[in-house]
């Protein structure tokens, strides 16, 4: 299996509240609403967009993966509104090791109902399904709180930290990995 089996063509999948779909250039305005905004940035990698050309270049830089068929991220639109209230990806996959690595953000009018843990059962079911993987994992900053509740209610297993893991913004910080198994 390569990488462009399944992402040559990112597939639209569905969970009861959302559509995961690709994203494109009418999603700029609902991205700048929730990556400009500070907290939902702050436990990221990617720094907070202080103008819409943040958000076109990241959009652009998205369309660009679709294009040349890698691994790219789904836009979470809400069903009720019609809005995309963030993204959730594959953020990397060791083929040869049948794992990869689930990321994801979401519009903090969004926290804490449940949107995430949706999308992300919704991408461990098509990581064990589509993609043939043994191993899906995530990781998020100690004091990620929220995003450490989204992987436990997903099923995942915490597996330990790794202290001073990355360095971010600035500073090292430890990281918090889960982990689900494909059931056997």
């Amino acid at each position: 299996m390569k990488i462009e089996d399944i992402f040559s063509d990112l597939p639209t999948l569905e969970t009861e509240r959302t559509i995961l779909r690709k994203i494109d250039l009418e999603d700029i305005q609902d991205i700048y609403a929730y990556c400009s905004d500070e907290e939902v940035s702050k436990y990221t990698t990617w720094e907070v967009h202080r103008k819409i050309e943040d958000t076109k270049g990241f959009v652009n830089y998205v369309l660009g993966k679709y294009t040349n068929c890698q691994l790219s991220p789904w836009g979470i639109q809400d069903k009720n509104t019609g809005k995309l209230i963030g993204t959730c990806d594959y953020v990397n996959w060791d083929i040869d090791n049948y794992k990869a690595e689930i990321g994801y953000a979401l519009s903090r009018k969004h926290w804490g109902q449940g949107y995430m843990t949706e999308c992300v059962k919704k991408l461990i079911e098509f990581g064990f399904v589509s993609m043939n993987l043994n191993r899906i994992e995530a990781k998020c900053i100690l004091d990620n709180i929220g995003s450490s509740r989204v992987m436990e209610k997903s099923g995942m297993r915490l597996e330990g930290i790794l202290k001073e893991y990355i360095f971010n913004k600035g500073n090292f910080h430890d990281i918090k990995i889960y982990s689900i198994i494909r059931e056997k």
